[in-house]
């Protein structure tokens, strides 16, 4: 097992390195030609670009450092640490996803543990659950008339249906025997499902909640966009009107970083509650 993790992270700095040398080599390239754009990119970037000009991996290797010595400081609306970004972020994440949770994970026990309620409430999933958390934006916005809120919102929307279906998929999912069980030694109901559905269906819950959480930290980036004002998705934003394309990388990058760091924790949670029959 350690070999194979061995050259797991072997091959991984290959591949790495091999990806940083290919930038490097392409975008030292691009300086040297000087190539060029053309009239549309030109527009694009406000008529004051003359060449492309995508920084190298040291630019950005720079950068990053340099946003990273002081990530929470603060020079009114539009200067603020990269930490403090991705804090507002992470805190219009983190509270849409528990609202979600609290409203999801009881109701999938209720659809999972009642074939009426599941015949009654589908239809109703499937017309909500394909429409883009995004679409709610405007509506959120009119209704709730403050931008954070309709951010958590949007976050809460796009969170609830993987936590609801997987959910209900786990309870329904649980095996007669056990319920059997639980029935034979009269077992109350409210004490069955704590005691015997919730740890039977907590992988697949908490897959749910892994799933939700990957999705609200996609949709906020692009949430924080639309609503401006503080946020990663509102820096990178803000960094591209500024054409500051090696600000956008750096947030790029620690967009990616945060969202592994979450993945982890959700990952480590699933070991927690996993079982073998």
């Amino acid at each position: 097992m350690r070999s194979l993790a061995f050259r797991s992270g072997l091959l991984s700095l290959v591949i790495l390195t091999a990806f940083l040398l290919v930038w490097h080599i392409a975008t030292e390239a691009d300086h040297k030609t000087s190539a060029r754009v053309t009239d549309e990119y030109a527009t694009l970037m406000g008529g004051s670009a003359q060449t492309s000009d995508i920084p190298g991996p040291m630019a950005v290797g720079r950068t990053l450092l340099s946003k990273l010595s002081s990530p929470f400081y603060d020079n009114g609306p539009n200067d603020k640490g990269i930490g403090i970004q991705l804090a507002y972020s992470l805190a219009r994440v983190i509270s849409g996803f528990v609202l979600a949770a609290i409203v999801a994970i009881p109701l999938g026990f209720v659809i999972g543990m009642s074939p009426v309620m599941q015949g009654a409430l589908n239809p109703f999933v499937q017309v909500m659950k394909p429409i883009s958390p995004l679409a709610w934006m405007p509506l959120a916005l009119y209704t709730l008339k403050d931008s954070s809120l309709s951010a958590i919102f949007v976050i809460f929307i796009c969170s609830i249906w993987p936590m609801l279906l997987n959910t209900a998929h786990g309870v329904a999912s649980v095996k007669k025997e056990w319920l059997n069980v639980a029935r034979t030694l009269e077992v109350k109901p409210l004490r069955t499902a704590w005691g015997v559905i919730l740890p039977a269906a907590a992988p697949t819950i908490v897959t749910g909640m892994r799933i939700s959480m990957g999705i609200a930290w996609l949709v906020i980036v692009a949430a924080e966009m639309l609503i401006g004002g503080t946020g990663i998705g509102y820096f990178v934003w803000n960094e591209w009107n500024n054409l500051s394309i090696v600000n956008v990388i750096v947030a790029i990058f620690l967009i990616g970083v945060v969202g592994l760091c979450l993945d982890i924790v959700f990952g480590a949670l699933l070991k927690l509650v996993s079982y073998t029959e």
